[in-house]
C-alpha cells in the first residue's frame, strides 16, 4: 500500500462531451474547455477520445507527476475512462480492500483506487468514499456517461444538455468556451441569486442552457440522451438515541475534527498552509494541526484598509494565534487600489456571480499563498454546522410565524415586493425563492426549526457561497483549500446536536470549549468576525463610480434586467441600502451585471 505522503493528487479541472446524434466529438471545443480550465490544472494537460465520448483533463499535481496517473484514466480491460477532480482521503482503505477482492494497480493514487471502485461496485462505491470531488466515468460497455459530485459540493461540476449532445466542465466559463450554449438569463435562478445571496440552488444556474449537479448526486447519460439523476446521502439532524452531556458532545465532537484534520494531511512530506483570518474557525485549525505534531506550519492573512465604519484586517487575532504556535506567518496588506485594479480578474473566475465580499479577497491571499505551498487548510464551514451566525439566534428566538416567515425574516437580502420594483416586468414571476426554502425546511428528518436551518445552510446554501467562493478563488491559482469542518463524518454527527450546544456562548459554544487551553482567550472570547472588506460593503469614492459605470453601461441598459428608478435610488445612497445581513445592495446589481458582461457577453 502507498505511503498518504505519496499520494497523486487530481486537484484540476475537467471537461468532456458525448455525442447522442451519430457524430464524433469535436476535439477543437474539448481544448478549448481545457484551455479555460488551465489555472485550477496549471501542471499538465490531457486529452482521449473513442467515439462518441472525447474527455479533456487538467491536473494540479501535489507531487506524482508520473503518466502512470495521468488523466484521463482509461481501462481496456473494463472499458472505463475517467475524469477526475478532487481527493479521496480514504483512498488507502479502498485501495487495500480492491487488492483483496483481486484487483491490480499501476499507479499509487487515488484515481486509479476511484477506477476500480466503480469496476467493483459500479454505482454503488459513492457512499464508499470520502473527500471532495467530482468526476465523469464513460463505461463503455453500458455506453453511458456517469457523473457524480461530493456530498457537500466542494468539488464543482457543471453540465449542458441538448438533444444531441452532454458537454461538462469544472466551470461555467468552460462551457462557454466551447460554444453552442443558450446564454439567456434563467429568471427563476435571478429570484434565487437576488433573495439568497447569490444562491442558485443545483440544477440552475444564472444560464437558461447550463445546469449543475447537486451535491451528494449522480447523473447517469445514456446514449440516446436519456438521463436519471439520484441522490445517494441526505443528511438528518435527529437527536440519538441515547442523550449525550455536554462534555460527550465536547469530546466527540474534538475527536471527530481532530480526525477530520487529520485525513486532510494526506501529503505529509510538503509543508502544510492555513488561511488564517485570526477568527476561532481557522485560529482551532491551527491548534489542531500543531496538535497532530506538524512542525513547520505556515500561515497566511489578508487585510484591507480601514473605512469608518469598520476594520479592514484582524490581524491583532491572527497575529496572536500565530506568535502562540510559532508559525511561519504571512501577512498581506492590500490597498483599495489595488482591490480594484484586481477585480476584473476575480470575476473572470468566479464560475458564478459571487456576492461575498471576501471572494476577492480570497483570490488576491490565494494569490501570494500559491508562492509559497499548493495546499492549505481553511475554516469554511463551521458557522454553518456549528450555529456561529447571529441571525439563527435571532430565527430561533422568533416564535411566530411559519419556518419559512421565521427564517426570512432574518435572512432574505431582499422580499418578493422588493424584486418586482428592482426587476423589469418581463422578469416577474412568483416568488420562486419563497417556495425553494419552504420546501427544504419541511423536508423530514430534523428534530426542530434550527436543525431545519442548519442543515438546509450546510447542504444547499453553504455549496453555491463559501465553499464555491473558496473553491475557485483558490484554484484560479493551482492551490487546493481543503475544508475539514465539512468533514461529512464530522456534520453527520454535529447535526444531531441540541441547539442549544450550537447557540450557547454567542454560536459554536462546543467548538469555544474545544479550544479553551489551545488559543488565547482573546480569540475566543471576540465578537465574531467576517473577512473583512469594507469598500465592497460602505460603496463610495471610486468603488461607487466603478458600479456606476457599470449600471450606466449601454449594456446594462440593453440587457433590460433592472428598473432604472430603482437603480438611481441605490447610486443616490449607496450606504442606506444594505441587506437584512449587512451586503450592499448596489454591489448586489453591479456584480451580476459585471459578471455577465465579462464572461459571457464575449463568449456569444
Amino acid at each position: 500500500m502507498p505511503a498518504i505522503a505519496t499520494v497523486e493528487n487530481a486537484m484540476c479541472g475537467i471537461a468532456g462531451e458525448f455525442r447522442f446524434d451519430g457524430t464524433a466529438p469535436a476535439r477543437d471545443a474539448i481544448q478549448r474547455m481545457s484551455e479555460r480550465l488551465a489555472r485550477r490544472g496549471p501542471d499538465a494537460a490531457g486529452y482521449w477520445q473513442d467515439g462518441p465520448v472525447a474527455f479533456g483533463h487538467r491536473r494540479l499535481a501535489i507531487i506524482d507527476l508520473s503518466e502512470r496517473s495521468a488523466q484521463p484514466m482509461h481501462d481496456a480491460e473494463t472499458g472505463l475512462t475517467l475524469v477526475f477532480n478532487g481527493t479521496l482521503y480514504n483512498y488507502p482503505e479502498l485501495r487495500a480492500e480492491l487488492l483483496a477482492k483481486g484487483h491490480h494497480f499501476h499507479s499509487d493514487g487515488d484515481t486509479e483506487v476511484l477506477l476500480r471502485a466503480y469496476a467493483e461496485w459500479g454505482e454503488d462505491c459513492l457512499p464508499r468514499l470520502h473527500g471532495a470531488f467530482a468526476f465523469a466515468l464513460w463505461d463503455a460497455r453500458r455506453q453511458a456517461c456517469f457523473l457524480a459530485r461530493d456530498r457537500l459540493g466542494i468539488k464543482p461540476l457543471y453540465y449542458s444538455l441538448t438533444g444531441k449532445r452532454l458537454r461538462f466542465a469544472s466551470s461555467v466559463q468552460a462551457l462557454l468556451a466551447a460554444g453552442d450554449i443558450d446564454t439567456q438569463l434563467d429568471p427563476v435562478a435571478l429570484h434565487h441569486h437576488f433573495t439568497l445571496h447569490a444562491v442558485v440552488p443545483a440544477p440552475r444556474t444564472v444560464l437558461s442552457g447550463i445546469r449543475k449537479l447537486a451535491p451528494a448526486s449522480s447523473l447517469r447519460v445514456d446514449a440516446r440522451g436519456g438521463t436519471l439523476e439520484i441522490p445517494y446521502w441526505r443528511l438528518t439532524a435527529q437527536r440519538p438515541a441515547r442523550p449525550m452531556s455536554e462534555a460527550e458532545w465536547t469530546e466527540a465532537i474534538h475527536a471527530s475534527l481532530k480526525n477530520a484534520v487529520k485525513k486532510r494531511l494526506a501529503i505529509a512530506d510538503v509543508k502544510v498552509g492555513v488561511l488564517l483570518s485570526g477568527g476561532l474557525d481557522s485560529s482551532l485549525l491551527v491548534a489542531l494541526l500543531a496538535e497532530q505534531g506538524v512542525s513547520d506550519l505556515m500561515t497566511f492573512s489578508v487585510g484591507f484598509e480601514d473605512q469608518p465604519e469598520e476594520s479592514g484586517h484582524e490581524f491583532e487575532y491572527s497575529d496572536a494565534v500565530a506568535a502562540h504556535y510559532g508559525t511561519r506567518h504571512h501577512q498581506y496588506r492590500i490597498a483599495n487600489s489595488e482591490v480594484l485594479a484586481r477585480l476584473p480578474e476575480a470575476v473572470d473566475n468566479m464560475a458564478e456571480p459571487m456576492v461575498g465580499q471576501d471572494a476577492v479577497a480570497f483570490y488576491l491571499l490565494a494569490e501570494q499563498v500559491s508562492k509559497t505551498v499548493k495546499v492549505v487548510q481553511s475554516g469554511q464551514g463551521a458557522d454553518e454546522v456549528f450555529g456561529g451566525y447571529y441571525w439563527y439566534e435571532r430565527m430561533q428566538a422568533e416564535r411566530a410565524g411559519s419556518p419559512l416567515e421565521r427564517f426570512r425574516r432574518h435572512y432574505f437580502d431582499r422580499d418578493h415586493e422588493e424584486m418586482l420594483s428592482m426587476l423589469e416586468p418581463a422578469w416577474h414571476g412568483p416568488d420562486h425563492s419563497a417556495a425553494t426554502i419552504a420546501a427544504r425546511l419541511a423536508e423530514p428528518g430534523a428534530d426542530d426549526f434550527l436543525d431545519q436551518v442548519l442543515r438546509m445552510d450546510v447542504t444547499l446554501l453553504i455549496t453555491d457561497d463559501p465553499v464555491k467562493r473558496v473553491d475557485n478563488m483558490t484554484m484560479a491559482w493551482g492551490l487546493e483549500a481543503r475544508v475539514p469542518f465539512l468533514d461529512h463524518e464530522l456534520v453527520e454527527l454535529a447535526a444531531g446536536m441540541p441547539a442549544e450546544l450550537k447557540l450557547a456562548s454567542g454560536g459554536k459554544h462546543v467548538l469555544k470549549l474545544i479550544a479553551r487551553g489551545l488559543l488565547p482567550d482573546a480569540v475566543i472570547d471576540r465578537k465574531k468576525g467576517y473577512f473583512p472588506m469594507p469598500a465592497l460593503k460602505y460603496v463610495r469614492g471610486e468603488f461607487l463610480e466603478f458600479m456606476r459605470a457599470i449600471l450606466d453601461s449601454r449594456a446594462c441598459r440593453e440587457r433590460g434586467l433592472y428598473q432604472r428608478a430603482y437603480v438611481e435610488r441605490l447610486l443616490a445612497e449607496p450606504e442606506r441600502h444594505h441587506t437584512r445581513i449587512q451586503g450592499s445592495k448596489l454591489w448586489h446589481l453591479a456584480l451580476l451585471e459585471y459578471w455577465l458582461q465579462r464572461n459571457v457577453d464575449g463568449a456569444v
